[in-house]
């Protein structure tokens, strides 16, 4: 366990084994919510035994997300507790992936705790959209400015999805799209600010 991630996980088992018990929904209405996920350790243990499940199913993520209606991107998420599996879409993952023990079915129904080990980045294939953004951020943020105004692209309404293409020459090509609703940036006016 890295340096970081020893002070990180008392941290977490203190703060993340809250429990809200209930949440507004959209129509006003109380409803029950999933507790969060408690702690870094339990988090690597968890994605160890749902990569497991996936490989005895013998199925790739794209062939899990068609069989759940998900984008592949977001499949794989569920797979590293990046991502919350909506109960909805519980059953059909239990079916896709049927060695998900009910269990771990329920721990990824909890609300995530969406973090990473530094680390990561030394993964040259990481690093490689890392360094793409960075490379092309100003032309993309330019880009954005241009098409929408000023604002961002939200990461948290968005799709992403990974697709494999032939090139000219046939050689094979990765395209990785992104699609996230604008937000656009607000005047900072006095009367808006007050509460109501």
């Amino acid at each position: 366990m890295t340096a970081l991630l020893k002070k990180i996980v008392p941290f977490s088992k203190t703060i993340f084994q809250r429990n809200i018990s209930q949440q507004v929904a959209e129509n006003g209405t109380t409803q029950t919510c999933p507790p969060f996920q408690t702690s870094v350790d339990n988090k690597a243990a968890l994605i160890q035994r749902l990569l497991a499940a996936k490989e005895k199913s013998g199925k790739t993520f794209d062939q899990i997300a068609n069989e759940c209606g998900l984008t592949n991107a977001y499949a794989a998420q569920l797979f590293f507790s990046q991502a919350q599996l909506k109960p909805e879409t519980a059953p059909l993952l239990k079916k896709a992936v049927p060695d998900i023990s009910d269990q771990d079915l329920l721990a990824i129904q909890r609300f995530p705790m969406r973090s990473f080990q530094p680390s990561i980045l030394q993964d040259p294939t990481v690093y490689r959209f890392y360094e793409a953004v960075t490379h092309y951020g100003e032309a993309l943020k330019a880009l954005v400015n241009e098409k929408c105004g000023d604002g961002i692209m939200s990461a948290i309404d968005m799709y992403v999805s990974v697709d494999k293409i032939k090139g000219k020459h046939g050689e094979d090509r990765i395209v990785v799209k992104f699609n996230g609703k604008f937000l656009p940036q607000v005047e900072g006016k006095a009367k808006d600010a007050e509460e109501r």
